[in-house]
């Protein structure tokens, strides 16, 4: 009788770890499952598609877009880098120029659902180099989720593509 109790026992201490474990395995799987994972929407207004933007112009380029999301958003970066090599090879070689690089990151949004940004805070340098540019926009959230979109631009001195 003895060893019929003690196996019950053990029985018993083994379907209650067993028990134990499953729920916190649960409970922590139903966790992950509640934050915000929807990424945020840009719609960018200006610059459009293909847009010729003047090399030294002082008033900046025109940057027009709406920012949404599910949460609240944290942050947009913009990034302006050269796109000579890949897709046209349309890059114009000019003496005494250097190829545009730009990154800012503004944190002017955090805590907005929905932002207006519009602004002609980026002004390209006179020594830039004229040719094929990407620009892209990243959108952050506040969980950490982000967005980004691309728009193939061209700089310019004179307004011309400078595409062969």
């Amino acid at each position: 009788m003895k060893t019929v109790n003690y196996l019950s026992q053990y029985a018993l201490c083994g379907f209650i770890v067993l028990l134990l474990t499953l729920s916190t395995l649960a409970a922590s799987s139903c966790s992950s499952d509640d934050g915000n994972t929807t990424k945020p929407i840009i719609k960018l207004n200006a610059p459009a598609e293909g847009a010729i933007l003047l090399i030294g112009d002082e008033h900046g380029i025109h940057l027009d877009m709406d920012l949404e999301s599910v949460e609240a958003l944290a942050s947009y970066k913009v990034n302006i880098h050269p796109n000579f090599d890949g897709h046209g090879h349309t890059r114009q070689e000019e003496s005494n120029t250097v190829d545009f690089d730009f990154t800012k990151v503004w944190n002017d949004i955090a805590g907005q659902k929905n932002a207006h940004v519009h602004h002609h805070l980026i002004v390209i340098p006179e020594n830039a180099t004229p040719g094929n540019y990407h620009l892209m926009i990243y959108c952050t959230d506040a969980s950490a989720n982000e967005s980004y979109i691309t728009r193939n631009i061209v700089l310019s001195h004179d307004g011309e593509s400078g595409k062969h």
